[in-house]
């Protein structure tokens, strides 16, 4: 078994047994479903693979960096439950979107509480790396927000230049 194997094997065997934790059972189930929907539906799950492989490029156990790896997958669906609402998109890796189930309300407030539960994931990296972690993850994610802000100004453009796109993305 290669290393991308046994990596996303730790990461699905670690994320399917933190569904069973009491976050994310907790009242109102109409909150924490639509979560469990779409980590459950599937994807390649390559961001928290890349998490646990940095973490053993650097010499450490891939079980250590798990609440960074839980970090980045959560944060990943909130903004796909995002983007969908924005693109009114009705499929999501074929399967219908949170929005779409639960409602744009709901849709939200679920995509916005699965980034709480991403913060609340690096919270249990190492104390010595949790001031870079956050450092870096909020630079990400706010450069995640200018990029789909970009894409919402480039509807209005009849053209886009190949530099502008490649800064979107």
């Amino acid at each position: 078994m290669n290393s991308i194997d046994r990596l996303r094997k730790i990461f699905l065997r670690s994320l399917e047994s933190d569904f069973s934790e009491p976050e994310w059972n907790r009242q109102p189930d109409s909150l924490y479903a639509p979560q469990r929907y779409i980590l459950g539906i599937g994807g390649k799950r390559l961001r928290p693979i890349l998490a646990l492989m940095a973490a053993e490029s650097m010499g450490r156990n891939a079980l250590e960096a798990l609440p960074v790896a839980h970090a980045v997958e959560r944060f990943h669906n909130f903004s796909l439950i995002h983007d969908d609402i924005m693109d009114e998109a009705p499929i999501r890796r074929g399967k219908s979107t949170v929005h779409e189930n639960w409602g744009l309300n709901t849709g939200i407030l679920s995509g916005d509480a699965l980034m709480v539960m991403a913060y609340k994931s690096l919270l249990k990296a190492p104390k010595s790396m949790i001031h870079d972690l956050f450092e870096t993850f909020n630079q990400t994610a706010l450069e995640v927000c200018e990029g789909q802000q970009m894409d919402i100004d480039f509807e209005s453009l009849d053209r886009i230049e190949e530099g502008q796109y490649l800064n979107m993305i």
